[in-house]
């Protein structure tokens, strides 16, 4: 055994090596970042970059190459092109790549690019080196839009992120205040003079490499994977309030001019009708000095601070994230937020001066990764269809250009919630770049020690173990319902090097102790902060179990992509800590397993994992899953963790009662929830948006229609349906060779099913125990 661990430790530290070695393939850049000179550019600031170009004719093609830091807006002849880049770090900074032919013009052509920095109070997942720009064209045409000295800049100083004073964890970043007196003023048009901007300057004079160094410092560029994001215009829908003012019926949905008295204080808040991400602009004239301070919320709060229902505003307040602006005094003025916001409610609150202000307009531009619903659920059953909607709208909210855990407080890409976010993508959109990009960001998030860090791009550098192990698994998920074989080769190492870490705490028995980090596992409210139950040595049975999940996960991968040496030293570790798990907290007077070897604590969780895990025989995982539905003492799943004891609880047999599991969706939507809450308890959950709830949309195809993965790359499907009363329904999933589409009717015992799998895919159709030949093409089966 030692032996086969040094081995194995001794080609971990040459593929470290050989990862590490001369980069191939990168785009050499030519272009400089360009800056403003005599700004302190690693300070908070809005900066504005232009450059106009005569063309004789347009181009069939004029690809070029954009960054930032922070964050771009890119209008070509005034209108929105790119918003970016999207979120790496400063070794991995995100590039676009976009064609600009079908925006430009013969004649004079003006690019105009907003550049922004929060500085601290940017945030979370948003690194920083300095505030720039660059340009590249991507053939010598397009190279006349390289950023260099040619390109003009100018500080913006009507601009200053705002603080916000938003309760409980909040890391999204600052609002902005906008004092329009200091703005400039329609810099986008081409009839603009810039005559009296600053050349802009080079942020590196040189950059000297060779035997193996690089003299400088700052951003690695590398080319995003992503596509642009969604910019769709989406209207308000109602006025549920106002206070000191009279609005038209038709506002918002349609564009009205309000008037606001001079020296008076009014509020309008307005409902979207269902949560959203959204660029909001607002359009007024008038009103010089005017206060204008736009709040938004997911739900209004009561006097205690709850939200309860959400569609109810009486005697509720908003409590929240806000964007602050002074008039300037002028006709048709225009504010857009920097970054997107999230909402449902929308207050405007104006303080006028000594003239009256006119709101013009006010409306969002939803944005989001562009995912398309390709998967269909058929069924006259229109409680399924609303949690497929809310299910969907959740899962696209919390996906931009990484997953994230929710919109408006945090930005942060978790592995515990990416795992099943991840899932949604797959089995209703078969889109696998935003997987692919979020598995390259928890790559490149790998500390010396070997593990991942729980969530990222994150400049706090947090660690949750479990999620450590969490991420070997989404590995083995890609394996089995991706494609790109090549890409999960490349991340094998990772694998490698988060098991070797946590094999570093493996105890003789082989069961982990005193894993530094927060040990978090799910939000149950008898625990300690969301970790389940240790005992003094720092053992148990849910830190063990996912551990055991992740070994099972290692040494599929290595079977179907890695190394024999792997599959062995990962196979006898497995084989001794399930016999540990089942020697340590097995407690057969209940029949369960425990949470600490004391056996006084128990829980869905561990039993839920024991179940998945497979250490159990068929009688015991009916046993256990029996006691999983009626046990009312045991600490419970959220609506996380609902994940696993769902997918448990099918494993035990009772995937027929899969539609009385559904009471928390059920109760999300009595409360007038649009998108999932955070927590089980939805009355106060902190976040109204968690796309960890959404994985009914993976369910209602995984366990009523039953179709799963069996191989990798998806190359064969295992399908077994679990419809308990249901005598009719239908769906199709996207696969990578195309679609898979079922069709149930069933009558009394007897089940007409007919089943069609896309080109060189086969499996086997299970029903009532018995197991079918599938072959790709229709299959139909009359039982």
């Amino acid at each position: 055994m030692k032996k086969l661990i040094i081995l194995i430790i001794g080609l971990v530290a040459f593929n470290i090596s050989a990862q590490f070695g001369t980069p191939s393939g990168q785009m050499e850049w030519k272009a400089s970042w360009i800056t403003l000179g005599e700004a302190n550019n690693e300070e908070a600031g809005l900066y504005l970059f232009r450059k106009s170009i005569q063309l004789e004719s347009v181009p069939q093609t004029f690809k070029v190459h954009l960054s930032a830091d922070n964050k771009y807006k890119l209008f070509v002849n005034e209108k929105l092109v790119s918003v970016g880049p999207n979120w790496g770090d400063i070794k991995n900074w995100n590039y676009q790549t976009m064609d600009l032919a079908p925006y430009l013009k013969r004649g004079k052509n003006t690019l105009a690019v907003k550049v922004w920095n929060e500085a601290e109070l940017r945030p979370v997942a948003q690194f920083s080196y300095k505030t720039a720009l660059i340009m590249q064209g991507d053939d010598e045409v397009s190279n006349v839009l390289d950023t260099n000295t040619s390109w003009k800049v100018i500080e913006d100083k009507s601009y200053i992120p705002l603080a916000q004073n938003v309760p409980g964890y909040y890391a999204a970043g600052a609002g902005d205040f906008i004092d329009f007196n200091k703005s400039v003023g329609n810099w986008k048009s081409q009839d603009f003079d810039d005559s009296t901007w600053k050349l802009a300057k080079s942020v590196f004079e040189t950059e000297a490499r060779g035997f193996g160094f690089r003299q400088r410092d700052g951003w690695n560029l590398v080319p995003s994977i992503l596509p642009e994001m969604e910019l769709t215009k989406e209207r308000l829908e109602t006025v549920r309030k106002t206070e000191g003012v009279k609005v038209p019926s038709s506002f918002p949905k349609e564009p009205a001019s309000i008037k606001i008295d001079a020296n008076s204080n009014i509020k309008i808040l307005l409902d979207q009708e269902h949560l959203t991400n959204a660029y909001l602009t607002l359009l007024f004239s008038k009103g010089k000095n005017s206060e204008i301070t736009i709040s938004y919320a997911e739900g209004l709060h009561d006097s205690e601070g709850a939200k309860n229902n959400r569609n109810e505003i009486e005697g509720k307040t908003i409590i929240g994230r806000r964007d602050s602006i002074i008039s300037n005094g002028f006709d048709n003025q225009e504010y857009t937020t920097l970054t997107y916001r999230t909402y449902r409610y929308v207050e405007l609150n104006v303080k006028t001066k000594n003239e009256p202000l006119f709101i013009n307009d006010i409306y969002g531009t939803f944005t989001g990764y562009p995912f398309q619903m390709k998967a269909n659920l058929v069924s006259d059953r229109k409680e399924l269809a609303d949690i497929m909607e809310i299910g969907w709208r959740t899962a696209r909210l919390c996906a931009v250009d990484t997953y994230m855990d929710c919109p408006y407080y945090e930005r942060l890409q978790y592995v515990g919630d990416t795992r099943i976010q991840h899932f949604v993508s797959f089995y209703n959109s078969g889109d696998d770049r935003l997987i692919k990009n979020t598995i390259n960001l928890l790559d490149y998030s790998r500390q010396p020690d070997g593990y991942t860090l729980s969530r990222y791009p994150d400049r706090q550098n947090q660690v949750i173990p479990t999620y450590a192990l969490w991420y070997v698994s989404m590995l083995y998920d890609y394996m089995m319902y991706g494609n790109d074989s090549d890409f999960l080769k490349e991340k094998l190492m990772g694998s490698r090097q988060v098991l070797n870490y946590f094999i570093t705490y493996l105890d003789k028995d082989g069961s982990l102790k005193n894993v530094p980090g927060w040990n978090y596992t799910d939000w149950v409210p008898e625990w300690n902060f969301g970790m389940a139950p240790m005992a003094e040595d720092g053992s148990s049975s849910a830190l063990d179990l996912q551990m055991l999940h992740a070994l099972q996960s290692g040494i599929a991968l290595e079977k179907e992509l890695g190394r024999n040496e792997f599959v062995a030293l990962y196979s006898e570790m497995a084989k001794q800590l399930a016999l540990t798990i089942k020697n340590k907290y097995w407690d057969s007077s209940k029949q369960l397993f425990a949470d600490t070897p004391a056996k006084d604590k128990f829980s869905q969780h561990s039993n839920s994992l024991a179940i998945l895990a497979g250490i159990v025989d068929d009688d015991t995982k009916k046993a256990i899953g029996q006691s999983l539905l009626e046990d009312s003492s045991l600490a419970p799943a959220s609506i996380y963790f609902k994940y696993y004891l769902h997918l448990a609880l099918n494993e035990a047999g009772y995937g027929d009662q899969y539609l009385n599991w559904l009471d928390i969706w059920r109760k999300n939507m009595e409360l007038g929830l649009t998108t999932w809450g955070e927590t089980s308890q939805v009355e106060n959950t902190r976040s109204d948006c968690h796309a960890w709830g959404s994985s009914p949309n993976i369910e209602f195809f995984r366990i009523l229609l039953g179709i799963e993965s069996a191989s990798p790359n998806f190359k064969t499907v295992k399908i077994e349906p679990h419809l308990g009363n249901i005598e009719k329904i239908g769906g199709e999933i996207p696969h990578p060779s195309g679609m898979i589409s079922v069709d149930y009717k069933k009558s009394r015992k007897k089940l007409k099913a007919t089943i069609n799998l896309p080109s060189g895919t086969s499996g086997t159709f299970v029903w009532e125990g018995k197991n079918y030949d599938l072959k790709e093409g229709e299959n139909t089966f009359e039982i």
